[in-house]
């Protein structure tokens, strides 16, 4: 199967059912996204196929055949971070950082489709990523500064 993620095409030679996880952490040496939980439920895992927001713990590699994938190390740059990127770190939203690819990656996600949120939209959103330490409020900040970069307002 072809799998283009971060924008450079792959030919992976694994069995369709093999979650898109494995493939980008075992084939592909991706360690950007992390296992959580396994059942889609925690968001460790997220990633963008196609601009969307999934759990690739539960996306069979057959289904992102063709598609457009891409992880946390495809996101921003170090010389050129995503604005999500640059918020988290103004407002030093990681405390473990386990879930932190995840969540960036489902902010930035949900920012393509709600970019001027409200506080109770980006809780609701966000709070279907766990973070065991607790940084929701931080997490809040960091995506309505975001949020602002990306309309051109910082």
């Amino acid at each position: 199967m072809k799998l283009t993620v971060n924008g450079k095409s792959h030919d992976i030679e694994v069995e369709g059912d093999m979650p898109l996880l494995w493939v980008l952490r075992d084939e592909l040496q991706l360690m950007g996204t992390k296992y959580g939980c396994g059942i889609a439920q925690c968001g460790a895992c997220t990633v963008h196929l196609n601009g969307l927001a999934v759990r690739s713990c539960q996306v069979p590699a057959s289904a992102a055949d063709g598609m457009s994938i891409t992880t946390i190390e495809g996101l921003g740059q170090p010389e050129a971070l995503h604005a999500v990127q640059v918020a988290w770190i103004e407002h030093q939203v990681a405390q473990c950082g386990y879930c932190q690819g995840g969540q960036i990656m489902a902010a930035s996600s949900f920012l393509q489709f709600k970019p001027n949120p409200s506080d109770e939209d980006i809780d609701r959103a966000m709070s279907a990523n766990l973070c065991r330490c607790g940084t929701y409020p931080k997490i809040r900040e960091a995506v309505k500064t975001a949020a602002a970069k990306l309309r051109g307002e910082v």
